[in-house]
């Protein structure tokens, strides 16, 4: 196992505080996504992200923002590689991801989705007793399987009637 170094590991947390474009209240760090990041000379820097499904459209975005952070704080060469293997799964949200996701009125996914061979056991079922992020219940209702995000579905609580995102299980 390599170890980091000092400004590996400041340049990984500078990268990790990129906010997601999709869902700004939470990190790509939080997300999951940022896989690695690697000095390979001096100024010269490589970063793999790992995007939540394979056409994500926020990619693009992430990569941009990450170079212009990295550059700002004395890279001159970002290199940022979408890396698909192995693929990224909601079990890669943290914690805290998790939390701010509920704070700000989104359903964070269920953890530990995935078995341990890291292959999803099945299809997601559509009745899922899901947590009401705003008062807690778990009587909501599946409005669409797709929300403002293709990661996401809406649901309506039918104890405190507010609508709200759930970040499905993948």
């Amino acid at each position: 196992m390599v170890t980091a170094t000092s400004l590996e590991t400041r340049l990984r947390e500078l990268a990790g505080a990129v906010p997601d474009p999709e869902l700004p209240v939470i990190t790509i760090a939080e997300l999951g996504v940022l896989r690695d990041v690697r000095l390979t000379a001096p100024g010269h820097v490589e970063v793999d992200l790992t995007p939540t499904y394979t056409g994500c459209p926020a990619v693009e975005t992430m990569s941009a923002d990450i170079e212009r952070v990295l550059r700002a704080h004395g890279m001159a060469r970002v290199e940022v590689r979408t890396v698909l293997s192995p693929p990224w799964s909601t079990d890669h949200i943290t914690d805290t991801g998790r939390r701010k996701l509920a704070e700000h009125g989104i359903a964070p996914p269920r953890p530990g989705h995935l078995t341990g061979g890291g292959h999803a056991p099945g299809p997601i079922p559509v009745g899922l007793a899901i947590r009401c992020p705003h008062c807690g219940s778990t009587e909501t209702t599946l409005l669409s399987r797709f929300s403002s995000t293709a990661c996401k579905a809406l649901r309506r609580c039918t104890t405190c009637r507010e609508p709200f995102d759930h970040f499905k299980e993948l």
